[in-house]
């Protein structure tokens, strides 16, 4: 039976553990001669690859997924530093392009689903927030995500085409850590994506707005120039989009890829 190793690492660390376990085939920790494909992931697609991953395993008897999961600014820095990888997916094509303008990308990465921002508020919706406008109330506590990282782009994107005008107590690297600020009671909204937000609904609920149209979020996968395994690692590429894939994705709440 497959052992699942899931690895969810913050960013500096990863590139310490990985750059030790190595990526690609070999022995593995257990001490068995399995094959193990590691795969850089944004933190919003953290409840979809583990299932994914999972998925995989079970259809790929001997290979193990390993998965690095945070925010794809920092996943695309670690990989053009060398980092082993096997597979990105990032949570835009802006972050991306840093992997292939690098020449790190074995081919030209390919569109997995996309995504949209909602507000995500404490369970019971306490300050009655109803719209991207409500965010500028004076006393309202706002976190958002760094404007580095893809979710925080976007909400830069949403904020000015509403033209609303704040100061968030936070910016956060990856969409996780501004929706547990909202977990936590230590804002009152957040600006995430409807998939984090859903994962989280018995804690938060999520406020729809009009605005977030304008900022939906591309999700491009890759495998990447130095895979240790490109066989396994085109494998798992094919398996997020397929039919099944696109099934565990849709029911977490990303949208399909534009034809």
């Amino acid at each position: 039976m497959t052992v699942r190793r899931l690895r969810v690492a913050l960013a500096g660390l990863a590139v310490a553990t990985l750059a030790l376990t190595g990526c690609g085939g070999g022995r593995s920790a257990d001490g068995s001669d399995g094959r193990r494909i590691t795969v850089f992931a944004a933190a919003s697609l953290t409840e979809t690859f583990t299932r994914l991953g999972a998925d995989f395993e079970a259809a790929h008897p001997g290979v193990t997924v390993t998965f690095n999961f945070a925010g794809s600014a920092a996943l695309a820095t670690q990989i053009t530093q060398g980092a082993p990888a096997d597979v990105f997916a990032a949570a835009s094509p802006t972050t991306m392009r840093t992997v292939t303008d690098a020449g790190d990308a074995a081919g030209p990465p390919t569109v997995l689903a996309r995504n949209q921002l909602v507000i995500a508020v404490p369970k019971g919706n306490p300050r009655r927030v109803t719209g991207l406008a409500d965010l500028a109330r004076p006393g309202l506590k706002v976190a958002l995500c760094a404007p580095q990282v893809p979710c925080g782009a976007a909400a830069r994107t949403a904020l000015d085409t509403g033209r609303v005008r704040l100061t968030p107590v936070t910016l956060e690297q990856d969409v996780k850590g501004a929706l547990a600020k909202v977990k936590l009671g230590e804002v009152d909204a957040a600006l995430v994506y409807r998939t984090d937000a859903r994962a989280a609904a018995t804690t938060v609920d999520a406020v729809e707005f009009p605005e977030s149209a304008d900022a939906v979020n591309d999700y491009p996968i890759v495998v990447l120039r130095r895979a240790g395994d490109p066989a396994d690692a085109r494998a798992f590429v094919d398996h997020v989009r397929s039919e099944a894939g696109r099934a565990v994705l849709t029911a977490a709440g990303f949208q399909a890829p534009q034809a």
